[in-house]
């Protein structure tokens, strides 16, 4: 046998006599027989066979060449020449002789990879990968003989005889665990037959012969013969099997899973791929069905359905201890890992793609990174369902039957636990049932302990005296109000609350609800804002199973409700939103990646538009949240705004050039970017930030230079950025920051803007604006010419006097025409965040020059490396940057929350967030930090600005 990572190592056997007589039977074969049953290695292998596995002891001798190419070849290689003989099988074999040559692949098949699991040479993916690969191998064979069969007796006409499979419009779907490529030894393969009634390879009525196709491709593969059988095939996974037939017409499939589709068929096809016939139909299918089985909104109800399937098979499977236990069903097993797995994927996989794993092993990881399942949690379960997976094929290769249960004896769970090499067996494995069935309770059974009994408001009129009491005793005011609206909420009124399931969760929630709001700030308000959320849903099952899963969820909702109104009204709109408050431990995952992925289901630029709109508002609305809970700082929250904006921008561009190349044509050489300017350019975007933009273009010479071409395509990308959607536009775009500002093109050639910066056309103030300049988007290759011209424009020689002149100049210009509206207008404020950029500006137009490494878009940055080269005191660049942080910090909680410039004493629930940015105790504190910073920043634009104009 060729060398391995390691020796094989087979268990002992429990039955000795069985052992000694297969090694007996097998060396009478023959001498190459002989030789191996002599051997160390054989010795041992066919003792654990004839030990353990009748089934296997019978393969052995049955193909025992083949077990000896095994052993010979190494079982990698061995199961590939297997697979690749099946796959070579040509379409007009005889029909009794491919039945035979893929049960034969069968036998060999299983007992070489029984061999590699047995001996500890393949992991579990490697074991359940090869099973599925031989079932997917052995239908396509089928499939290819039957087709070409029809075609051959005129019943159907395949545009292609010599390859049947394509474009036949006849699909085979694989769900359940051989759609995850996870087969056990002795699993049913799950089909669902599909074909095109419209396709003109069949008849007008090809329902008669579709239905002989089904049966003809059971008989080929699970009737049992002289040779074995192959898999045993379930149809009943299609849609509504007592009123279809086998093979289900694809009009019919489609308008059953668009109006009828229940969670359970939901589960199943999140493992459906097509493995046979037309695999472009097969996908074209699912992807018409995407939006059945991965919903966009957070199906938390999925939990509750999925919760109720297993309660449903504890029930027909009862029973406690190993003796008899069904590892697959019972308390701790396998399905128990699977649904948690499941249930996750269904929850999360319309929101995110990438969690739409089919295989457990691989999804389990994958929910831990994405923040939905403990890691400690993940690996366990693992490590547990590997173990499991083992016992289960222990079992089913003793005598390949399809069984799960373990011995319903003592002695037989010695047997077994001897085969799996475990004497601890009996000790070990009900610890591991336990440890599952722990993580699936705790999964399943979160929020559902029991709750206290609901206040009753009455039927009409007043409210009782005990429920004003409470509510009052909670902080409320308008109880009479709260009273009419609880009564409409049980009446059933609202559409959220029309479904009885719906009623029962709120009723189950209304404690802990009321407390909840009650401990807010201001009560009434929170209230408010929660029936407004409540209200305009159209359905209330997925989000009050939402809250009944996650309780502690209602605190953070409620607090979302009584400090941001916009935020609230979001959470009213739009009930993904929840998503932010879920886990609010989770990292910002970098977006582009993810939008990326998205948006590869865009089949246009308006749904690119769309699913970007829509990400880019989620995405908004997690770091609004994290900014309003202390979890992020301005500063990271302006640099993941950014990026946000920067990912947005970059991977919309490219579909603009599309759509635009294919309505306008091409125009040689052309190139664009989208620079940034403002907040956007310095990485310091808050909440509703504009973006400040600037578009640059450049071509290869003509005759008539292309400006209109440009133009349009400029207005086109705006365009896409502005476009309104049910949650309003993308980004509001400010072009008045590009040259000649409102007057200039919208889109500026690239010589033009060297031009009109080199001839000093620009003013003082379009040069300040430009050192926050930053390249967001551009065709290959374009951004690093676009950076050099930006570089050179800022460093044109300009008196230092002139630059602080009509930077003070400015600053007193803005001063008289936008004055600050109160103590929270922080930007217009004397001593407040324009200062503090206009002085990082100007000094890095009159340094840079000299020092191209000053030129920094970022505020914070550009201060620090002014300091660091010794042109700020060590004083002036504390203060400065103290100011830029304090500044944007009030600056980002008034965005979020909604606090006026006016505002001389903010709510309760705004000032929450506002002192925990600022790190101040109280609105004296508050109050008092705002007066010192803002002289201490006065002080420093009148020494750095004003002075330096008069020396």
């Amino acid at each position: 046998m060729p060398s391995h990572s390691h020796k094989p190592v087979f268990p002992k056997a429990a039955d000795a006599g069985a052992a000694t007589r297969l090694r007996v039977d097998f060396s009478e074969l023959g001498e190459a027989q002989f030789a191996f049953a002599a051997t160390e290695e054989g010795a041992a292998l066919l003792h654990a066979l004839g030990g353990n596995a009748p089934y296997l002891a019978g393969l052995a001798l049955r193909d025992s060449e083949a077990l000896l190419a095994c052993m010979a070849a190494g079982p990698d290689a061995h199961v590939a020449k297997l697979l690749e003989d099946v796959r070579a099988l040509p379409p007009d074999l005889p029909r009794r002789e491919l039945s035979a040559a893929v049960r034969r692949a069968k036998r060999q098949a299983a007992l070489a990879i029984a061999i590699a699991d047995i001996g500890g040479l393949w992991p579990l993916e490697t074991i359940t990968r090869a099973l599925s690969d031989l079932a997917e191998e052995t239908l396509r064979a089928a499939v290819r003989h039957l087709l070409f069969t029809l075609h051959e007796a005129e019943q159907i006409t395949l545009p292609y005889p010599d390859a049947p499979e394509r474009g036949c419009g006849f699909t085979a779907l694989a769900l359940g665990k051989l759609g995850a490529h996870e087969l056990n030894y002795s699993s049913d393969i799950d089909l669902v037959l599909l074909y095109d009634p419209d396709c003109p390879v069949y008849p007008e009525d090809a329902q008669g012969m579709m239905a002989r196709m089904a049966r003809d491709i059971s008989t080929l593969l699970a009737v049992r013969d002289e040779e074995g059988y192959v898999f045993r095939v379930d149809l009943r996974l299609r849609p509504d099997p007592s009123a279809t037939p086998p093979v289900v017409a694809l009009p019919t499939a489609l308008s059953y899973y668009e109006s009828q589709g229940r969670t359970w068929e939901r589960a199943a096809f999140s493992k459906a791929r097509p493995i046979a016939g037309d695999i472009a139909l097969g996908e074209q299918f699912l992807a018409a069905i995407r939006p059945f089985i991965w919903r966009k909104y957070l199906d938390f109800a999925a939990i509750s359905d999925i919760h109720a399937m297993k309660r449903q098979i504890d029930a027909q499977t009862g029973g406690s201890g190993l003796l008899g236990l069904d590892v697959k069903r019972g308390r701790g097993g396998i399905r128990e890992i699977e649904f948690i797995v499941q249930t996750l994927g269904l929850v999360w996989g319309g929101q995110d793609p990438a969690l739409r794993i089919p295989a457990t092993l691989i999804a389990l990881p994958a929910m831990a990174k994405a923040g939905h399942l403990p890691e400690t949690t993940a690996r366990e379960l693992a490590a547990d369902y590997r173990v499991l997976r083992q016992v289960e094929h222990r079992l089913q290769m003793v005598d390949d039957r399809q069984t799960h249960a373990l011995p319903s004896t003592p002695a037989g769970l010695e047997v077994i636990a001897t085969f799996l090499g475990e004497p601890d067996f009996q000790h070990s494995f009900p610890k591991l049932l336990e440890r599952v069935h722990e993580h699936f309770r705790s999964f399943f059974d979160t929020g559902a302990e029991d709750a206290p009994q609901p206040l009753d408001p009455g039927s009409e009129g007043p409210p009782p005296p005990a429920f004003t009491a409470r509510l009052r005793e909670l902080g409320f005011n308008d109880t009479q109000h709260i009273a009419e609206r609880l009564r409409e909420w049980a009446s059933g009124q609202l559409p959220a609350l029309r479904a009885e399931r719906a009623r029962e969760l709120l009723g189950g929630l209304m404690p802990h609800l009321l407390g909840t709001l009650g401990a807010q700030p201001e009560p009434d308000k929170a209230f408010a804002h929660f029936d407004t959320l409540l209200s305009r849903q159209r359905a209330g099952v997925q989000l009050l199973s939402l809250f009944t899963r996650h309780p502690a969820l209602l605190q953070r909702v409620a607090a979302v409700l009584g400090a941001a109104p916009a935020l609230a009204e979001q959470l009213a709109e739009d009930a993904n939103a929840l998503e932010a408050l879920l886990n609010p431990s989770a990292r910002f995952a970098a977006p582009k990646p993810v939008l990326r992925r998205q948006l590869a289901e865009a089949e246009d630029l308006e749904q690119a538009v769309a699913i970007t709109r829509q990400f880019v508002r989620q995405e908004e609305f997690h770091l609004s949240v994290a900014t309003l809970e202390g979890r992020i700082d301005v500063d990271e929250a302006g640099r993941l705004r950014t990026a946000l904006a920067e990912s947005a921008l970059s991977l919309l561009l490219p579909r603009v050039l599309e759509a635009h190349k294919a309505r306008y044509g091409r125009v040689k050489g052309a190139r664009f970017a989208v620079v940034a300017l403002g907040k956007a350019g310095a990485g310091e975007m808050l909440a509703g930030s504009d973006l400040d933009l600037m578009l640059i273009y450049d071509h290869a010479p003509m005759d008539i230079a292309p400006t209109p071409y440009f133009v349009r395509l400029s207005h086109a990308f705006t365009g896409a950025l502005t476009a309104q959607g049910k949650e309003g536009s993308l980004y509001h775009v400010d072009m008045r920051l590009r040259p000649s500002g409102n007057h200039g093109p919208v889109a500026v050639s690239l010589e033009a803007f060297r031009r009109y910066h080199h001839l000093g056309e620009s003013w003082t103030w379009e040069r300040l604006a430009l050192t926050r300049a930053r390249v967001m988007a551009t065709t290959p290759g374009f951004g690093p010419v676009v950076r050099e011209a930006i570089d050179t424009a800022l460093s044109r020689p300009q008196a230092a006097e002139a630059i602080l002149a009509d930077t003070a100049a400015m600053r007193d210009r803005l001063a008289a025409e936008l004055p600050p509206h109160g103590m929270f207008d922080v930007k217009a404020l004397p001593g407040g965040m324009m200062e503090v950029v206009f002085i990082a500006q100007a000094l890095q137009l009159i340094h840079g020059p000299r020092h191209k490494e000053l030129f920094r878009p970022n505020t914070a940055a550009a201060l620090r490396g002014l300091g660091q080269a010794g042109l700020l005191t060590e004083e002036h660049t504390a203060t400065l940057l103290r100011a830029d942080h304090f500044w944007r910090s009030i600056q980002g909680i008034n965005r979020i929350t909604g606090l006026s410039d006016r505002a001389t004493n903010p709510l309760a629930a705004m000032l929450a967030p506002l002192l925990r940015a600022t790190g101040t105790a109280d609105f004296a504190e508050l109050k008092l930090a705002i007066e010192q910073i803002s002289a201490q920043v006065q002080n420093c634009f009148n020494q750095i600005i004003r002075q330096g104009v008069t020396t």
